[in-house]
């Protein structure tokens, strides 16, 4: 979906407001997916100096645990607003990804708009203690490798070898 920012700059009289999904799965995100569809809800507001825009955005971040690698799925929803005038369409600071023509890929701005909202290292909760580094599992299972009087040097799981040489 586009948004033709240019021409309503010129002739926009009354708001305008558009209400859809929109499919990024295939799309490049920085350590997570957008599997769902992600709810957008746009407006456009003529004001004496040209135009406010709004972009209310609702998505699922999906992805495993940087800690533990469960899945995780987390919620986000927010909003973005900007003030445009004529005069801002040929500036190069202009933060929206306006093509050439004056018009506003909205799906591009919605992209740009999750990766900075988003943080790339998603966790299943704010306290995950990770993975034991003996047996493999997650320490939240309550494996007992990890406990005080476990002697140091005990064997280490294989997948964390190469961490156990770089410590040494």
């Amino acid at each position: 979906m586009q948004f033709d920012l240019k021409t309503f700059l010129e002739r926009g009289r009354t708001p305008y407001e558009t209400e859809f999904s929109l499919a990024l799965s295939g799309w490049d995100f920085p350590g997570y997916r957008v599997d769902a569809p992600v709810g957008v809800r746009f407006r456009a507001v003529p004001t004496a100096e040209g135009v406010d825009l709004t972009c209310a955005i609702t998505a699922e971040a999906a992805g495993e645990c940087a800690r533990c690698l469960a899945p995780v799925v987390q919620p986000y929803a927010f909003t973005r607003s900007w003030s445009v005038r004529p005069a801002d369409l040929a500036s190069e600071e202009l933060e929206l990804p306006l093509e050439e023509n004056g018009v506003l890929p909205l799906s591009e701005l919605v992209y740009q708009e999750l990766v900075l909202e988003i943080k790339p290292v998603l966790l299943c909760r704010e306290d995950c203690e990770g993975l034991c580094p003996v047996c493999g599992r997650p320490k939240a299972d309550g494996c007992g490798c990890c406990a005080p009087d476990v002697a140091p040097g005990t064997a280490l799981d294989p997948r964390l070898a190469g961490l156990r040489k770089l410590l040494e």
